[in-house]
């Protein structure tokens, strides 16, 4: 699967190991930055991965934060895109499931490496549920 990623200095650290971690699993990461941990504004790196996925560059995206949503805020503001600030496994099935998301952003400070991973093998193995759920994300996605 091709996914697009990004964080800003706060999630950096745990976006260069959760990179490593789906690369090993096969993905090819499309990284868009940043590049080290100095201080940066987190809707510059938004921007590209959510345009990524939006145009079908990426099938997925996931953005890393301090909490995941600042990240969540501004890739939700690209249309086409479903963005979800994600801290469980479980929500990260459920927000495949039912609302078919395509962006996960993830938090850098307050969430495990471990977790971390565990939530990323959740999104990307969860396919959408469709049936009842498909009326509420086209309804979702009207708004755009």
């Amino acid at each position: 699967m091709v996914i697009s990623m990004g964080s800003d200095h706060a999630g950096f650290e745990q976006k260069e190991q959760l990179k490593a971690y789906l690369q090993q699993q096969g993905h090819t990461v499309l990284d868009r930055g940043c590049d080290s941990a100095d201080r940066v504004d987190y809707p510059d790196f938004a921007l590209p991965v959510a345009q990524d996925v939006a145009a079908g560059e990426a099938e997925r995206g996931v953005l890393v934060c301090g909490t995941g949503i600042g990240m969540a805020l501004a890739a939700d503001k690209v249309a086409g895109v479903r963005a979800a600030n994600i801290i469980t496994p479980q929500f990260a099935a459920l927000c495949r499931e039912h609302n078919d998301a395509n962006v996960i952003t993830l938090s850098g400070r307050f969430v495990s490496f471990e977790t971390n991973c565990e939530i990323l093998d959740a999104f990307l193995s969860t396919e959408f549920g469709g049936g009842r759920h498909a009326g509420r994300v086209e309804k979702i996605m009207s708004l755009d």
